[in-house]
């Protein structure tokens, strides 16, 4: 099936082995697909979600929930304080320290210092 958008003017084509649905039906269809594709996409790049640990579906709603809830949470942390440093400096310096009793303003105060940087080397020398 081949489908033409208006706002670029190009010719999309689309496989289906369902023949009742209309061209823009199915179109309709690839792009809610794309959608997903691109929520999962920002999950492994922002809530570093590797794997899942259960396989239910309501295990999965979980463990995402509770990823995107984390990662609001020091957001905010970060827009509060004004800290510098990334979320993923922050995280790193949270997990870390998760038992200590210090103001985070303290203990987020050198998170920027775990930044890695370009010219940082890889692989610490070895004497």
């Amino acid at each position: 099936m081949s489908f033409s958008t208006r706002e670029r003017q190009r010719t999309l084509v689309f496989l289906t082995n369902n023949f009742e649905l209309h061209a823009l039906q199915i179109a309709q269809l690839y792009k809610s697909r794309w959608q997903v594709e691109l929520f999962f996409k920002w999950i492994k790049q922002h809530l570093r979600i590797k794997s899942f640990l259960g396989t239910s579906a309501n295990a999965v709603k979980i463990q995402i929930w509770t990823a995107i809830a984390t990662y609001v949470l020091v957001a905010l942390i970060k827009k509060r304080l004004n800290a510098q440093a990334s979320l993923h400096a922050m995280l790193q310096v949270l997990s870390l320290n998760l038992f200590e009793k210090m103001p985070l303003e303290r203990l987020l105060g050198d998170a920027a210092a775990y930044e890695e940087s370009d010219d940082a080397p890889a692989q610490l020398p070895l004497i």
